[in-house]
């Protein structure tokens, strides 16, 4: 049994006592043993050394009082999966060196045996649970399949994914036979993640906000869906949807747990879009994390307030920036730490 399960009753809609916390990209990135560990090996060394990624993802929780650990890896660990070369380039982030632009590379990727290929992802699993010792909730995650493809087309990060959604549009055959693709890896690898002892499983859809309502039903809901349907039978499925507000209403129909939230919502409105009926999680501004300890306090107890302290998770609108001062993370998870209904 997990000691601390706050964050899983807040899955399932329990009344609590205050609203659990974590954050997105909590494993690393602002932390000084993260960086430390950076100079010694390159990103996806991190990603694929078991006993490296399984500390990473120990590092917050030794820190802070935090409700749930998150598996450190990477959403690109799946296209590398299928055969796509994917490296880290310093400056640069992701880069493919061949994107895929055609049908002919689209019908030639494989959709992989995932113990195969992804079987240092599930050793990191069952070593950081060892740590955790029962703790608090382990969580999986996996991007979206059209954030995906945005990087595998793109071949790199882009502000707007035009190279993505011009293939999308000029080539949709070969488009959704990519996104069945990565949709396949992606409920293969998510199961055996649950099998191996995660608590919860997260949907990342960093780029769903690119696309047109329209275009975001054909191009991403619709595989995000398969994913939940897949999964919600073995364990809880968030699914957060970056500048996807528009979304939440048909979102809410799903079967997932809960819904994440970024900050260009109001609490209020995610509520009414939603109907109350579902778990929400969010929605602080992270670069609001550079404000004053005090300042993050205050704000953090009022997002709680409006929110409502059940079916809500308090978190980031969307993953910790690498500038954040340890002191303002640990403001922010106090403030949800020590929230009492007034």
């Amino acid at each position: 049994m997990i000691k601390n399960d706050l964050y899983l009753r807040a899955l399932k809609g329990e009344i609590v006592e205050r609203p659990p916390v974590w954050m997105m990209r909590q494993a690393g990135r602002f932390l000084p043993e993260f960086r430390e560990l950076r100079g010694q090996y390159d990103f996806f060394t991190r990603c694929q050394t078991p006993e490296l990624a399984a500390e990473i993802t120990m590092m917050p929780i030794r820190r802070y009082p935090l409700d749930a650990a998150i598996l450190f890896s990477d959403i690109l660990v799946i296209p590398q999966a299928m055969g796509m070369d994917f490296e880290m380039r310093e400056g640069a982030g992701p880069w493919l060196e061949t994107p895929i632009r055609t049908l002919e590379q689209v019908q030639n990727i494989e959709v992989p045996n995932v113990d195969d290929t992804l079987g240092y992802v599930f050793d990191a699993i069952e070593l950081t649970l060892i740590k955790l010792n029962n703790d608090i909730p382990l969580i999986g995650f996996a991007g979206s399949p059209w954030t995906i493809l945005c990087y595998c087309v793109e071949g790199q990060g882009s502000k707007t994914f035009d190279k993505a959604k011009t293939f999308c549009f000029q080539n949709p055959e070969a488009a959704h036979l990519l996104l069945q693709k990565i949709t396949d890896t992606t409920i293969a690898y998510l199961k055996r993640k649950v099998e191996k002892g995660v608590s919860a499983v997260q949907v990342f859809d960093s780029w769903g906000g690119m696309l047109s309502p329209q275009d975001y039903q054909e191009f991403s809901w619709h595989y995000i869906n398969q994913i939940v349907e897949a999964l919600s039978e073995i364990s809880p499925v968030v699914v957060f949807g970056k500048g996807c507000w528009f979304a939440l209403e048909e979102m809410t129909l799903s079967k997932a747990s809960a819904l994440g939230v970024d900050w260009t919502i109001t609490p209020e409105n995610a509520r009414r879009l939603t109907g109350g009926n579902i778990t929400l999680q969010g929605n602080f501004d992270p670069s609001r994390l550079l404000s004053p300890p005090e300042t993050i306090k205050k704000m953090v107890t009022e997002m709680i307030n409006r929110f409502g302290k059940d079916k809500y998770i308090a978190n980031l609108g969307h993953g910790i920036l690498p500038n954040i001062p340890l002191e303002n993370a640990e403001a922010f998870i106090r403030a949800v730490v020590d929230w009492r209904e007034n």
